[in-house]
């Protein structure tokens, strides 16, 4: 495949490129659109896995509401009716979800077209500059996205500055279907979280503000299982989402965010990421929004939701001085089909 090849235009006539990266066994193709993640193999027992869902072409991306792949901000997940106070002020940011702000409003960062700044075998930087006022945020904020491959690894790395506070909470939007089939049901891959709570929503998906610890709930991943088996239709809180859509908290000092493996494949997926919480989203809308796509499960490492109106969470506010950096790195191997998951952990270790 090209290490560079276009992708299509955008219907302004823009062009968008896609970037191959590869590493000894895995392979990435990234956009410079939103640093779009649109596609990802790696080993499997019989040849290559195609692990995240992709669209064809530049417009079908832009167009897309699902957020496929895409780097996520200013602010990931929802801002509670596209407000908040900061230092004493309101501030009003895009209102593109109902009457809230989601993934960082109308374009945010997943429908902009990025600046190169670097690209390798096995890596590409990403530039952004976010204007002060740009969906509303303040402060003009420079980002950069770091995509680095290694042997069955890939890396993701934000760095950013600002020169007004502002909230900032960036992660990152893949649909992972490890089984690389889209006749696999997403929710049939077994998944472990480090989970200590998760926050209850409204109707709105808004988080209400506080934490219930997640034992004894549909929401405790500690001991790893299918959403299939989690899942309690009579659970009130997954009826208001239909199906998981939630942030869960993670247990303090956590080894890793997240693990999945596929039985169907044999691929295993371990993520770590310093990030506090996890968003989980069992990819329900996609059925409507892209059918015949199939589903992937959302694992997105970020800070609270609507941490800017609740001032109980983790300050979430990137201020003029403060570096920011945070790190998503997803782990692969290929312990086999329908293997414990004692040999799941085990490989994930030795990745």
């Amino acid at each position: 495949m090209e290490k560079t090849r276009l992708f299509g235009r955008l219907d302004d006539g823009r062009a968008v490129h896609a970037y191959r990266l590869q590493g000894d066994g895995l392979g990435a193709e990234i956009l410079d659109l939103g640093g779009i993640l649109a596609r990802l193999s790696v080993p499997g027992e019989r040849g290559t896995v195609d692990v995240v869902l992709g669209l064809p072409d530049a417009r079908a991306y832009f167009a897309d509401p699902a957020y496929l792949g895409i780097l996520v901000g200013r602010y990931g997940n929802r801002i509670d009716g596209a407000r908040f106070a900061l230092d004493g002020r309101e501030v009003r940011v895009s209102a593109n979800e109902g009457r809230n702000h989601l993934h960082g409003g109308m374009l945010g960062f997943g429908r902009r077209l990025w600046t190169v700044e670097e690209r390798g075998r096995d890596v590409l930087v990403l530039r952004y500059r976010s204007p002060d006022g740009e969906e509303g945020y303040p402060g003009n904020l420079e980002v950069v996205a770091t995509y680095r491959v290694a042997g069955d690894r890939l890396q993701l790395r934000f760095d950013a500055t600002t020169d007004a506070p502002t909230p900032f909470n960036p992660t990152h939007h893949p649909y992972f279907n490890l089984a690389g089939d889209a006749a696999v049901p997403a929710s049939a891959q077994l998944l472990q979280v480090p989970v200590a709570g998760y926050l209850p929503v409204s109707n709105e998906l808004i988080p209400l503000g506080h934490v219930v610890e997640a034992a004894g709930t549909p929401f405790d991943f500690r001991v790893a299982s299918t959403l299939g088996a989690r899942f309690d239709a009579t659970d009130a809180q997954l009826r208001l989402g239909g199906g998981y859509d939630h942030c869960l908290v993670l247990q303090p000092g956590h080894a890793f965010a997240a693990a999945l493996y596929s039985p169907h494949s044999g691929v295993a997926m371990r993520i770590d990421s310093d990030a506090p919480a996890l968003q989980l989203y069992g990819g329900q809308g996609l059925d409507r929004q892209h059918p015949g796509l199939g589903r992937g499960l959302c694992l997105e490492p970020q800070d609270f939701p609507d941490a800017p109106n609740r001032p109980a969470f983790p300050d979430a506010i990137l201020r003029p001085g403060t570096a920011y950096r945070r790190d998503i790195l997803y782990r692969f191997a290929c312990p086999g089909r329908d293997r414990a998951w004692g040999d799941v952990v085990a490989a994930l270790e030795r990745a």
